[in-house]
């Protein structure tokens, strides 16, 4: 009976077969159910292409689920003559969706990092914000998946992530509050642990 149970078991213990992606052609039905649902007629002229628009778009916004941020990273410069001061790079333009109303939100992110065997391309940090922003989040998910792989991929002496973001889930729907912008940060290594450090992050970041 045990040899039985023991192979059942094992077959219950199996993480499900990933689901298949929908077809393009059921992706644009779907947006032709959310424009019926809407109110509207998606047969009518200025609908009628409307769906693979959506579609395509789409493919577009949420790229970076195709992207694995990590690989961004593979490349170290090592010879940087000594160099071990604080690298930021500040003002990167930013657009994601929120994950709970698939409204965006749209902002910058200020970036620093103390070397310890090298840096990275400075394009790279740009390209890291896109990988995770082009996904449906949260801005405290995006703020510290930043963080996190810059801090695995360089293992540099810390990491200072700071994002400012406007919400149109806040400002089109809901309190209706246009202009209200929301601040998340995540610190590593020396900056965690210094708070002189995070004062300096922050001075950089305001143009001190």
């Amino acid at each position: 009976m045990d040899a039985i149970v023991k192979p059942l078991r094992a077959l219950e213990a199996r993480p499900p077969e990933p689901e298949a992606p929908p077809t393009r052609e059921e992706a644009e039905a779907a947006v032709r159910t959310l424009l019926r649902w809407a109110g509207d007629d998606p047969a009518r002229e200025g609908l009628v292409d409307t769906p693979r628009r959506v579609a395509k778009a789409f493919e577009e916004l949420f790229a970076g689920y195709r992207t694995k941020p990590s690989d961004i990273l593979d490349r170290v410069f090592e010879e940087v003559a000594g160099y071990g001061d604080i690298v930021l790079v500040r003002d990167i333009p930013f657009a994601s969706h929120c994950e709970h109303h698939m409204i965006p939100f749209t902002g910058c992110a200020h970036i620093a990092y103390y070397p310890s065997k090298g840096v990275v391309g400075l394009s790279k940090l740009a390209r890291v914000v896109d990988a995770y922003a082009r996904r449906l989040q949260t801005q405290e998910s995006l703020t510290v998946q930043i963080a996190d792989t810059i801090d695995e991929a360089l293992r540099p002496r810390g990491v200072a992530v700071m994002l400012e973001a406007e919400h149109l889930c806040m400002s089109m729907r809901g309190v209706r509050k246009a202009g209200s912008s929301t601040v998340t940060t995540q610190f590593t290594g020396v900056f965690k642990d210094d708070p002189a450090e995070q004062v300096r992050f922050l001075t950089l970041v305001r143009g001190g």
